[in-house]
């Protein structure tokens, strides 16, 4: 009995003594951690300092951050004797930090989150930025627009060509704020070295007398502003870069000085033959070349009229006979306007040389380099001789085309009048929903609108035989001209539109840069072309020389959305009426679109988008893995050979 009442008095202090370790393990359970390293330290220190739990939460709030300074959580960390051991605290990747089930509350958490937005704003939007520069980078052509020559000897011109045309000592006089002003009044934006002065009239230019009666005639009276800037440029012998909205007369900056520099070499030496040319323009179209050659001509004809010497010009295109062409370079001529497939055929075979060539034009040159002209605008540079004076013009240049072309010209000076790809304010754009198989139907209402002449535009060449075959059967008298038509097709119905003969043309994007149709009212896009700056082109055939005009364009749910995106921010740029089926479409992230130095794309001009998301960049380097995969397939078939 005794043994039993002694095995029993041990089982009772066992399992005592079991449940006090249970109930030390369940509160030490509970115990935030910081409350361990309270005792520890403590216990190290011999000091019993009470620490309250809403501080101790915001410590661990600030050991879980990674050492955020105290003074955001808005406490006195003077007296803390734990400030120090603070500073030193690691972030801890296993703790829950957000979430009911963190270790700190959601009004701390929010407190910290609004604390730290501003400054995660600014480091997400620098990082954009920097993807988009890298993005910029790789786009940006490396190679040099050089001569293969200069490339070879490491020829460098560090001066610009001088030459004889000073501006007049009156507007010398003047002080650099006058010019400065002139320049704001006319939202001309200048950036280079020593820019000449700009000239508000004809007559400060110096002009010869045959030239001011041509622009007479053509009752141009005063010079536009990207005239007041770029012909006194040009005239300096200085290299240009000339940016400015469609119809804003950007032809005659470098048409006039050729001319004027044709003169003077002419009048010192006349060209014998088989000699020149002098001048070279280079443009992306046939029809472009032609239009640019009889502005020439007829400037031309107006200067031996005045009793000054006789400038022989010609155009060489492709399509025609070349035999033409031959004839006039023997005789010696003073300025070629070309287009690069034919130009590089004759320098090719001989039949042309620029030894004496001392001023190149390239317009509409963004074109020219999304058309693949590149690597021939490259080889048609190393013909040349000796130094160049190089100018590039368009409506729509980005800035990728301006850092490439940088490195082919000397101290050159950048004229923009106006944002690069931005819309003429001359013309009223509509915009109107019509379904796929309707727009044909739609076309006779909106021919309705305006008298003619229309100009109407289509992204196929289907649709515009189709359009074509329409309006012929409805009695208009229309013509039309793409690609797919020879050229002596091509010139005439371009011919008999301007003339008027004919009411409507129907055309592909062959038409839509550079052709000047002064008297068009209305331009129709059936459908939206590849990217806005075709957009921008089309519509910039009306609404010229400081008329006004209208654009109608049809879209519907088959036009690719980034686009839209793109033609929403350029009406609202143009102070446009923006219909409610494009005010519907948002952007994910349309509060990054005017992030930088330039607003949307620096690739395509795009104001809906950035250079991350260009659509216009993705087609183009799926052309290039296409082209890559051609070139494989073609060499593995020839090693099969």
């Amino acid at each position: 009995m005794t043994d039993n009442n002694a095995r029993r008095e041990e089982i009772e202090k066992f399992q005592a003594k079991r449940r006090r370790i249970e109930q030390s393990e369940s509160e030490d359970e509970f115990k935030l951690d910081d409350d361990v390293e309270l005792q520890t330290t403590n216990k190290n220190r011999g000091e019993n300092t009470y620490v309250p739990l809403k501080e101790r939460r915001q410590r661990q709030l600030q050991r879980v951050l990674g050492g955020i300074n105290a003074s955001h959580l808005n406490v006195d960390n003077t007296d803390n004797p734990f400030s120090s051991d603070m500073t030193h605290a690691q972030p801890i990747a296993e703790e829950i930090t957000v979430g009911p089930q963190a270790n700190f509350t959601l009004l701390d958490q929010m407190s910290e989150l609004k604390k730290n937005q501003n400054s995660s704003d600014q480091t997400s939007t620098d990082k954009i930025l920097e993807e988009e520069e890298r993005i910029l980078q790789n786009v940006v052509e490396t190679k040099a627009l050089m001569g293969v020559a200069e490339l070879a000897k490491g020829i460098e011109y560090t001066e610009p060509i001088r030459t004889s045309w000073r501006p007049p000592r009156v507007i010398l006089r003047m002080p650099e704020s006058r010019h400065q002003r002139i320049r704001q009044i006319y939202n001309i934006n200048v950036e280079g070295d020593d820019i000449p002065p700009p000239l508000c009239r004809f007559e400060d230019m110096k002009l010869s007398i045959g030239v001011l009666n041509a622009l007479k005639e053509k009752q141009i009276m005063r010079p536009t502003p990207i005239q007041m800037q770029g012909i006194p440029s040009v005239l300096s012998g200085r290299d240009l870069i000339g940016i400015a909205y469609t119809g804003s007369g950007k032809t005659l900056v470098f048409v006039i000085p050729i001319i004027l520099f044709c003169i003077e070499q002419e009048k010192a030496m006349p060209f014998i033959r088989n000699e020149g040319p002098y001048g070279l323009i280079i443009c992306p179209s046939r029809e472009l070349a032609r239009q640019t050659q009889m502005v020439i001509s007829n400037i031309c004809e107006h200067v031996q009229k005045a009793g000054l010497p006789l400038l022989r010009t010609i155009a060489c295109v492709g399509g025609t006979a070349m035999k033409d062409q031959l004839e006039t370079i023997k005789n010696g001529v003073h300025i070629i306007v070309a287009t690069p497939g034919r130009l590089m055929d004759m320098l090719d075979k001989k039949l042309l040389f620029l030894d004496v060539c001392r001023y190149l034009c390239l317009d509409e040159a963004d074109r020219m380099i999304d058309l693949g002209f590149e690597e021939d605008v490259r080889n048609i540079i190393s013909h040349f001789k000796a130094q160049r004076q190089t100018l590039l013009f368009s409506a729509t240049m980005p800035k990728k085309i301006q850092n490439f072309a940088k490195s082919a010209l000397v101290k050159p000076i950048t004229i923009n009048v106006g944002r690069a790809g931005a819309a003429s304010l001359d013309v009223k754009q509509e915009v109107e929903y019509a379904m796929p198989e309707a727009r044909i139907m739609s076309l006779l209402l909106a021919l309705q609108k305006t008298a003619p002449p229309v100009l109407i535009f289509a992204q196929r060449k289907q649709d515009v035989d189709a359009i074509h075959e329409y309006l012929l059967l409805k009695g208009v008298e229309t013509v039309a001209i793409h690609g797919g038509k020879d050229q002596e097709e091509r010139f005439y119905a371009l011919e008999k539109f301007v003339k008027g003969e004919k009411d409507v043309l129907c055309a592909t994007d062959v038409a839509s840069k550079g052709l000047d149709f002064p008297e068009i009212q209305h331009v129709i896009n059936y459908d939206l072309p590849e990217d806005i700056e075709n957009y921008v082109h089309r519509i910039g055939r009306t609404g010229r020389c400081g008329r006004q005009g209208l654009a109608t364009t049809f879209i519907n749910k088959t036009c690719d959305e980034a686009l839209l995106l793109d033609l929403k921010h350029l009406l609202i740029e143009a102070r446009q009426i923006v219909p409610s089926f494009l005010l519907r479409l948002e952007s994910d992230k349309e509060h990054l679109l005017d992030i930088g130095d330039e607003p949307g794309c620096s690739y395509c001009n795009g104001l809906g988008h950035r250079i991350t998301n260009c659509p216009k960049l993705e087609s183009q380097h799926n052309k290039t893995a296409i082209n890559m995969k051609k070139n494989d397939f073609l060499a593995k078939g020839n090693s099969d050979w």
